[in-house]
């Protein structure tokens, strides 16, 4: 299990430099680990549940490229694919980090998923909520 699929968005954060560049090309780019942190935090809120499983990665120097499935379960607990595709690249800066991200995926096909999964059923989480 990634940090990621574990929903510690905190263990996340921590596996990035303090100087770090993360560039999300829907959300922004982000500099430092703490605004990565905080970005992450609010944008991983609601969907608790969601997991990222790696269907390939290459390793070249210090760059890591991999393709993570962004999946969210069957809200029918049937056994229905709810995913789209995302390539994200990291820069390996030594000691267990990374110093830079960048992830490339289309919001259109991301916002369709979440629609389609909502009318089967799905429900963002709200932080008020248990």
């Amino acid at each position: 299990m990634s940090v990621g699929d574990s929903g510690d968005w905190n263990a996340w954060a921590d596996l990035h430099t303090q100087d770090c560049l993360w560039v999300e090309h829907h959300l922004g780019t982000f500099r430092g680990r703490e605004a990565i942190r905080e970005t992450i935090l609010k944008v991983m809120r609601s969907v608790p549940m969601m997991e990222f499983p790696v269907e390939w990665h290459a390793i070249a120097g210090n760059r890591v490229v991999y393709y993570p499935w962004q999946v969210l379960p069957d809200p029918t607990g049937g056994n229905e694919i709810y995913r789209f595709g995302c390539v994200t690249i990291l820069e390996y800066a030594g000691d267990g980090l990374w110093s830079r991200q960048e992830d490339l995926y289309n919001p259109a096909e991301g916002q369709a998923l979440f629609e389609r999964w909502i009318e089967a059923g799905g429900r963002l989480h709200h932080p008020l909520e248990g």
